[in-house]
């Protein structure tokens, strides 16, 4: 935007400062005036207008030299009958002090004294900010951390004086920079958002006191390197849920855009969305794109959605008169469920009160049951629900009498001291038969003749050679099996059978042992 004074103002200024300069005659009276005029314009400079008393003789001289005039319509300096010298298309150079002698009829003179400054611009004020990119109404924008300068021109006679000013949301018409010249420039260095606002130019003509004031917006734009951030609010219907996508510290506003949505130009986007459109596993992204830069600046976020699935102990045992805790942990929903606790299949809502009290720790939902009775035997559940669906965790309460508790106990040691006494008596039986055990090899015991059948490998058979006939080769090859037959009388049928034989019994017993038998397999 630029203020310029007009020709025509310039005029009025210059005609007002003429008619305020006067001075009577009375002898020898000078007076002295003060013009300014532009390149092109139309000056006259006043000698005697105190009357209507036209001069007989004037003369102008210009920084004392007297100037040639002519009656000539056609040349520039024309002095008029009034005595006034008339300047046509003012140009530079026709500055100076201009002097005016005026001899009236009488023989009197007249002097008047002529200040003329001749006075352009300041025009033709421009201003450039580079690097900076335009947008269609003609504001500029740069990008955060730049190096941005400044700069102002124009031309203006005599010089101008140049002045940088800012203004801005933090500052009003702060100064930044004067001069003067042609041409003054500024730098801002790592320019920030506080630099963002309007810059003026201002030239001023000290002569004519004419100002011209250029006017240029710079925006600074600017991507914050965080990525934007998505999240939910539930709402009072539970199966509905509002997802929210914000990028803050980002200008101009960002465009942003939810999967299931339109492009919207916003600092924050918010939609609304039901059960009947989501799904567990359901990946929700939102996509977040700078005005002013492409889409492969593009920044996203998103969340997975998930069913809640409370976890804990689905059976719980408690004794009458005691206070049990029912736990419930929910960690996997998204959005976060509401948990409460349930009882019965009517699914009766409980709430904290003298018999029951709900607490949560972190994400674990307790309930305790105060004074447990009969009456509060029985299905228990934990209640989660969020926005994709409802799942619940069954836990079964059985509450048990102290009598009950005891004959349990007593079971319990009977079970245990029966297990001891078998293992005992076992061990003992074992003990007892260990003279019927034949180490070394395969054996096998004949209960009604005592005996016992021993397998001796043929290569072992080196240890019996002095005990045990030596049997001829087999013409096969193969090994040869020994079997060794002895008789072992049984102890208890031995000592009765002693007792009531005679010595010469036992000796005729002793004498007809049979011999021992060998069988070759």
């Amino acid at each position: 935007m630029k203020v310029v004074a007009t020709l025509a103002l310039l005029q009025l200024y210059i005609s007002a400062t003429a008619d305020l300069v006067t001075a009577e005659v009375s002898g020898n009276v000078s007076s002295e005036t003060a013009l300014s005029a532009s390149p092109g314009d139309i000056v006259v400079l006043p000698c005697y207008s105190a009357g209507k008393v036209t001069p007989v003789v004037t003369t102008w001289t210009k920084n004392g030299r007297e100037i040639v005039t002519g009656g000539d319509p056609t040349r520039r300096l024309i002095v008029n009958p009034d005595g006034s010298l008339n300047i046509s298309a003012t140009m530079p150079g026709d500055e100076g002090i201009y002097l005016c002698n005026s001899t009236l009829s009488d023989n009197s003179s007249f002097l008047a004294r002529v200040l003329l400054q001749v006075t352009s611009g300041p025009e033709n004020v421009s201003t450039s900010i580079s690097p900076a990119t335009a947008l269609s109404n003609g504001t500029l924008y740069t990008d955060r951390g730049s190096s941005v300068t400044l700069r102002c021109s124009g031309s203006s006679y005599p010089s101008q004086h140049l002045t940088w000013a800012f203004s801005g949301d933090s500052s009003s018409n702060d100064s930044l920079v004067s001069g003067s010249g042609s041409s003054l420039e500024f730098t801002i260095q790592n320019i920030q958002p506080s630099a963002q606002g309007v810059y003026s130019c201002m030239a001023h003509n000290p002569v004519s006191n004419v100002t011209v004031i250029s006017r240029t917006e710079l925006l600074v734009y600017y991507v914050s390197d965080r990525h934007p951030e998505c999240k939910w609010t539930l709402t009072q219907n539970i199966s509905l849920v509002q997802f929210t996508c914000t990028w803050l510290e980002v200008y101009p506003t960002p465009n942003l855009r939810w999967d299931m949505g339109p492009l919207q130009v916003a600092d924050s986007l918010n939609v609304t969305m039901s059960r009947s459109t989501l799904s567990d596993g359901q990946t929700v992204n939102c996509t977040a794109q700078p005005q002013h830069l492409g889409p492969e600046k593009e920044k996203l976020c998103s969340f997975t959605l998930e069913l809640p699935f409370p976890e804990g102990e689905p059976m719980v045992s408690a004794l009458e008169a005691s206070n049990v805790t029912l736990t419930c942990t929910e960690t996997t929903s998204k959005p976060p469920a509401i948990t409460t606790w349930r009882k019965g299949l009517q699914l009766d809502n409980i709430e904290s009160g003298s018999k029951y009290i709900l607490s949560l720790e972190g994400p674990v939902f307790k309930l305790t049951i105060v004074n447990v009775t009969k009456e509060d035997e029985g299905f228990y559940f934990c209640h989660s629900e969020n926005p994709l669906g409802l799942r619940e965790l069954e836990v079964e309460l059985t509450v048990k009498t102290a009598s009950s508790a005891y004959t349990g106990a007593v079971i319990g040691i009977f079970i245990a001291a029966l297990i001891m006494g078998s293992a005992v008596i076992i061990a003992k039986i074992v003990y007892n038969s260990r003279d019927r055990i034949c180490l070394g090899g395969f054996g096998q015991v004949d209960d009604d003749s005592g005996d016992v059948l021993s397998l001796v490998e043929s290569d072992d058979e080196q240890v019996f050679q002095d005990a045990v006939p030596r049997l001829p080769p087999i013409t096969n090859g193969h090994h040869t099996t020994l079997v060794q037959i002895h008789r072992i009388p049984s102890s208890d049928h031995e000592d009765a059978e002693t007792a009531d034989t005679s010595p010469q019994q036992q000796e005729d017993t002793v004498q007809t042992e049979e011999p021992v038998q060998l069988v070759e397999f």
